[in-house]
């Protein structure tokens, strides 16, 4: 393996556990040093890769959310035209009962981003119309979103329940929300199973 090759896999691997930490974290819950620790590497190391923490959680959030649409097209590819009902209750499910570490980057980072500077929230808008124009571009599928209105509207119905859901003490009301919302998404899909094909 080249040097090129070596530098780039360790810059990967700081963005994930970067990404993990931040999730789990918060922006002000974690530093450098907790950083690079999380990664494997030295705080030296670190600095080789990013020269601010802030330059590290701007690539975070684009790389978060290039993780969600790589989802989404996944989710496309394996469930056909039965995609958006699968998405929504596997978001609605175990993007919500996931260690907070793999949570959605749109769920968890979202807070974080907003008190952030422009770059970020820059990144962050950029990849949102990346995750809506995938929605949009898929296999027509029962109850998906029809427009840009639709998809950003879809997302943030998503977003909102899992991270109300989180913030709930009780299972039973973090469920009754995660249902509404499916109900609110899909209709009476949300309570039946599709046929994969």
């Amino acid at each position: 393996m080249s040097r090129t090759e070596q530098k780039a896999m360790t810059r990967q691997r700081i963005v994930e556990a970067a990404g993990r930490g931040f999730r789990r974290n918060g922006f002000g819950g974690i530093g450098v040093d907790g950083l690079a620790k999380e990664a494997g590497v030295t705080s030296g190391a670190f600095y080789v890769h990013f020269p601010s923490k802030s330059a590290a959680f701007c690539d975070v959030v684009s790389h978060g959310l290039a993780d969600l649409k790589a989802g989404v097209l996944h989710f496309q590819s394996e469930h056909g035209r039965d995609w958006w009902p699968e998405f929504v209750r596997f978001y609605l499910s175990t993007k919500r009962t996931c260690d907070l570490s793999e949570s959605c980057s749109l769920q968890s980072l979202s807070p974080e981003v907003a008190r952030s500077d422009e770059t970020a929230r820059a990144a962050f808008e950029s990849g949102l119309c990346d995750v809506a124009a995938a929605i949009l571009a898929g296999p027509k599928s029962p109850g998906m979103p029809r427009d840009q209105e639709g998809a950003c509207a879809a997302l943030a119905s998503l977003v909102g329940a899992v991270t109300l859901a989180r913030a709930i003490g009780s299972e039973t009301m973090a469920e009754q929300m995660a249902s509404a919302t499916g109900r609110m998404l899909l209709g009476t899909r949300w309570d039946t199973r599709p046929t994969t094909g």
